[in-house]
């Protein structure tokens, strides 16, 4: 029997600015992808054509794929217009092009102050709209579950997943996001959202606090959320996303060090269940 394999990635800009950087830490945990969400400094849909080939010729010549556009899509209000979401998709989609990936991690807006059931149709207007313009340029949406946005617990993200219908969506699934929400991420939500899920986001968090912590040493289930995966026959990405140093809303940031304790934390859980890391 052929061991399980998953592809190690991350996202380098908790590394550091600059991508050499980035790319260096990465292929030292043995990562041979990497999520890109900025480089330089400067958020991946605001890259320009030439910096964007740039990014590229640093990732080809030390051979490094790159696993996901890791996006700000939907990190917005939902009173923001259809529109201004979808052009800055747009500029995700030519970032991912440019980078040679076909997935786009996204979210699914703020509540603008309302409650959840009061934004449901204007979220899912727009989250229709993103994934028809996906559709169209051939690349998947993947939706994170994050704090404070309409997809933040199990019931929500399966009503957008659902109810968009769409095989351009697909999800992102985040332990610690979960555990931050008041929820068991694979007591709560594993069973009924499982077959959505294309990409792992690797991080785990205490439930006393909501701090984020290395994979193994919170409350985010993480390692009955990889034997899961592992029995369902996931080959896919994992990608860390410590933020063991700083978190803002737009990310967060560990440093080479913390990046480095991160990733030899998952190594130990994913050893643990036999499953290899490429």
């Amino acid at each position: 029997m052929t061991q399980p394999s998953w592809e190690l990635s991350g996202f380098g800009d908790e590394i550091d600015a600059d991508p050499v950087v980035q790319v260096a830490v990465l292929q030292a945990l043995g990562a041979s992808a990497i999520e890109v969400r900025s480089a330089w400094g400067v958020n991946v849909v605001d890259l320009d054509d030439d910096q964007l080939a740039a990014l590229h010729r640093v990732l080809q010549e030390r051979g490094q794929a790159v696993s996901a556009i890791a996006s700000p899509i939907g990190k917005v209000s939902v009173d923001e217009p259809v529109e201004h979401e979808v052009s800055r998709l747009s500029r995700a989609i030519r970032a991912a092009h440019a980078l040679g990936t076909t997935n786009i991690r996204i979210f699914s807006f703020y509540f603008a102050g309302r409650q959840p059931e009061a934004v449901r149709d204007d979220v899912l207007v727009r989250m229709r709209a993103l994934a028809d313009l996906a559709e169209r340029d051939g690349v998947t949406l993947l939706h994170e579950n994050e704090k404070d946005i309409y997809g933040d617990v199990p019931a929500r993200v399966l009503d957008i997943v659902e109810s968009v219908g769409s095989p351009a969506l697909r999800l992102a699934w985040d332990n610690a996001n979960y555990v931050q929400c008041g929820v068991r991420p694979f007591t709560d939500g594993w069973e009924q959202l499982a077959p959505y899920v294309d990409y792992l986001q690797v991080k785990d968090a205490l439930a006393a606090d909501s701090s984020v912590v290395p994979a193994g040493e919170g409350d985010g289930e993480l390692l009955q959320t990889l034997t899961a995966l592992r029995d369902a026959g996931y080959s896919g990405y994992a990608s860390l996303e410590p933020h063991l140093s700083d978190v803002t809303s737009l990310g967060g940031f560990s440093g080479p060090a913390a990046f480095g304790r991160a990733g030899r934390a998952f190594r130990t859980l994913t050893d643990q269940i036999g499953v290899t890391l490429r």
